[in-house]
């Protein structure tokens, strides 16, 4: 099992250009993340999880940039108000894979408020972010309950101490048409 103490360790983020997944402790919880662009790694990741087919994973991005649409004119306002921060923005999408749309036409995006992990997505480009837990279980608190759960199935863990805090981001839902709603 590689262990690594920093979410910006080279190796971390070699590992994940090649299509590596792993564990890390994202602004919220820790996250099981994979390359965005990458439908073999976010597989893996759907696979190890158990994850529900249909439910579309939380991307986290480093800059508003990244998207893969352009936000619609009467989203911007919150997105601007939001980022960077613990809310995650599902914005309307033709753009994104499939993989990672799946059934909904849309994209959950959370440009984080952690410098260091932001530094982490702009050197390995836009990251899924489910929980790390297999579908059911309460979300791993520590890379040791991580790794219970997950064992050699991932490539690496970041050990970012113990999460005290288990809320999750805020979910909000801009329309096509720029009308919000608030899922959590």
């Amino acid at each position: 099992m590689k262990v690594f103490s920093s979410i910006n360790d080279p190796q971390v983020i070699r590992i994940l250009k090649s299509g590596g997944i792993g564990v890390i402790r994202t602004d919220t919880l820790y996250g099981l993340v994979g390359r965005a662009d990458d439908q073999v790694a976010v597989q893996r990741i759907y696979d190890l999880k158990h994850r529900d087919e249909a439910k579309s994973p939380i991307v986290l991005i480093g800059m508003p940039g990244q998207v893969y649409d352009e936000p619609p004119e009467l989203a911007k306002p919150i997105i601007t108000a939001s980022w960077p921060g613990k809310i995650s923005i599902i914005l309307p999408s033709e753009n994104a894979p499939e993989w990672i749309r799946r059934a909904n036409g849309s994209v959950a995006y959370r440009l984080p408020d952690d410098a260091a992990l932001r530094q982490l997505l702009r050197n390995t480009g836009p990251l899924v972010a489910p929980s790390a837990n297999p579908e059911g279980e309460e979300p791993a608190i520590d890379i040791h309950q991580a790794a219970a759960y997950f064992g050699n199935g991932v490539d690496f863990y970041v050990d970012g101490g113990t999460v005290t805090d288990r809320t999750p981001s805020q979910l909000i839902r801009v329309a096509p048409d720029g009308r919000t709603e608030r899922l959590r």
